[in-house]
């Protein structure tokens, strides 16, 4: 008698598993406590890293730990916050910076950090959801400008483009034109104000902007004002 066919052994389908998907590791600088660990605590994306009090020990522990987020009150101890991102780029480390501001900073102050790579700017007064937003688009690699601070960041960006100096090691293939175009973007104007300057048609503006986003890779105007800074490629002979 034939014995009958051994069946396949059945499968066993598990459930899809959610994507593990990796903590944003925050270490905070500020002078005095206000509760932002406790805050940023209740995020389940959130991993605080450090707590400092001083610009020294910012400095210290951003080295050690290497963490995504610098939260950085701007008038901490010790070093400023303008002092330790100075180091930070002395020691040539990767961390973007978001910096706490509880009362206006000098535009030159400002001016000078977002060319040492401060990523973003908050009020120290800012709701903590804003807060945690910013920290989220700042991680993915996007700038964050509070509203109650965009003008004083549009002033920071119009100083600098008076005080920094055109030459440099790499132009991004930007043409002349470009280059002009990009310096009255930094300045603040718009593209009908560019156009007025330039004598040209809002349409002829839009493409050289399309051309200038393309070769530096940015999306945003203000992180094109932010990548020319950083990147020396402003005309100051324009201003």
């Amino acid at each position: 008698m034939a014995k009958p066919a051994r069946r396949p052994p059945s499968k066993l389908v598990l459930p899809d598993q959610p994507e593990t998907v990796a903590a944003i590791r925050v270490l905070i600088a500020a002078g005095q406590p206000h509760g932002t660990r406790k805050d940023l605590e209740t995020q389940p994306d959130f991993a605080i890293v450090g707590e400092v009090s001083d610009g020294v020990d910012a400095v210290r522990q951003t080295v050690e730990l290497t963490p995504d987020i610098l939260l950085l009150d701007a008038a901490i101890a010790v070093l400023s916050g303008l002092d330790v991102l100075s180091a930070l780029q002395r020691a040539n480390v990767n961390v973007r910076t978001i910096i706490v501001v509880a009362t206006g900073l000098e535009t030159s102050v400002m001016a000078q950090m977002l060319r040492l790579g401060a990523r973003g700017y908050v009020a120290r007064s800012t709701s903590t959801e804003l807060l945690f937003k910013s920290i989220r688009k700042v991680n993915a690699g996007e700038l964050w400008i509070g509203r109650e601070m965009m003008t004083d960041v549009v002033c920071a960006l119009t100083a600098a483009a008076s005080a920094v100096r055109s030459s440099s090691p790499r132009d991004f293939g930007l043409t002349r034109r470009e280059r002009e175009i990009l310096t009255m973007v930094v300045e603040g104007d718009t593209n009908k104000g560019i156009a007025r300057r330039l004598s040209v048609g809002r349409d002829t503006v839009k493409h050289h902007l399309t051309s200038i986003f393309n070769k530096t890779g940015v999306s945003s105007r203000l992180e094109l004002a932010l990548f020319a800074l950083h990147h020396h490629l402003v005309d100051s002979s324009t201003n």
